[in-house]
């Protein structure tokens, strides 16, 4: 479990390789409860390389000095994450 921001990650193994790679880690907020982005690829294990680059925001809570992971969003490809973007946009112009 982790006990700081720092040590939370995205990326996972399994028998020594490396299944999820953390790509990028974007901290959006701190506190008691944290938002994180993460930039990732997963490994086709068919092909041996890793996969399209993927967007996870993760919100974790501390709770007894440790943070457990709460909930996910996944963006899954390129065109969802500039759909995403050009929303936020939208909503929130430029000042």
């Amino acid at each position: 479990m982790a006990e700081t921001i720092d040590e939370l990650t995205i990326q996972y193994e399994e028998d020594g390789k490396v299944l999820r790679k953390e790509v990028a880690k974007e901290v959006l907020s701190k506190g008691a409860w944290a938002t994180i982005m993460y930039l990732y690829q997963d490994l086709n294990r068919t092909t041996g390389e890793y996969g399209p680059r993927k967007i996870s925001i993760r919100r974790y809570q501390k709770r007894d000095g440790t943070f457990s992971q709460r909930s996910k969003f996944e963006v899954s490809s390129a065109a969802q994450a500039r759909a995403i973007c050009s929303k936020i946009q939208d909503w929130f112009p430029p000042e």
